[in-house]
């Protein structure tokens, strides 16, 4: 048995069937989870998972109006 990462709601399963990446459903909460270690058997939120790759894209975001600024003041020199 493990517990959900976000209600911590009981989650009867077989542990010996799971490999790392299988889904699950939370049948408490609803959430969507994935299996993210099998030794211990360890759950991540779907949720957990999305906002991880939101700060990733932010951080992109970012560092392309650094370039954006470069090439202003390199225009700005020329003149």
């Amino acid at each position: 048995m493990v517990n959900c990462p976000l209600c911590d709601a009981v989650i009867d399963v077989d542990e010996e069937e799971l490999d790392e990446g299988d889904p699950l459903i939370c049948e408490e909460c609803g959430a969507n989870l994935t299996v993210s270690g099998v030794s211990p058997l360890e759950l991540a939120s779907e949720k957990e998972d999305e906002d991880d790759d939101d700060d990733l894209d932010d951080d992109d975001d970012f560092d392309d109006d650094d370039d954006e600024v470069e090439e202003d003041e390199e225009k700005d020199e020329e003149y």
